[in-house]
């Protein structure tokens, strides 16, 4: 905890929830949220002005950026439905013939903005980073954009404190 006490200067921090805030929210959406995110929020900080991300730093629990898709009925209980990357927009890869979309694909897109996270934040939006708090990506910290989500970094997601460290480090997000 002395990392990330560290890495959210005092003069930058929203107040803390506090343990039975956070017990308070966790008891209303049905979702016990990862360590050490969930004593960040209880002990040192619910929110920074200062990020990461970068742009508007890390959101206060259950806050969504301004020009956060899909509205604000969200369900952080309900499976993080995806275990890989998905490019929903198109394999950039695949030659010029169209896919056909399956019937559920805009449903399943908004499965992945809606099911299974909290959002951390954005950068230069449409980027937005969650951290995963149900299914097997439970604790890992995604990027989610208009075209697709994938774990950070690719090909495996890592947790809070090592999104975190790669951050305070400022050797860029995908370095």
């Amino acid at each position: 905890m002395e990392f990330l006490r560290s890495a959210f200067e005092t003069e930058w921090r929203e107040p803390a929830l506090g343990h039975d805030g956070v017990s308070a929210w966790e008891s209303e959406h049905g979702a016990v949220l990862p360590e050490p995110y969930r004593s960040l929020i209880a002990e040192i900080t619910n929110g920074s002005s200062l990020g990461p991300p970068e742009d508007g730093g890390l959101l206060p629990l259950g806050w969504l950026p301004p020009d956060w898709p899909h509205g604000a009925d969200r369900d952080p209980a309900a499976p993080f439905p995806l275990q890989e990357a998905w490019a929903w927009e198109g394999d950039p890869l695949a030659d010029d013939q169209a896919t056909p979309l399956a019937d559920d694909h805009a449903e399943r897109v908004a499965d992945v903005y809606k099911h299974g996270s909290i959002v951390l934040g954005t950068d230069d939006g449409p980027f937005y980073w969650v951290l995963v708090v149900t299914g097997p990506q439970r604790g890992k910290v995604w990027a989610v954009t208009d075209v697709g989500a994938c774990p950070y970094p690719m090909p495996e997601a890592v947790g809070f404190l090592e999104w975190v460290q790669r951050w305070h480090a400022g050797d860029g997000w995908w370095d």
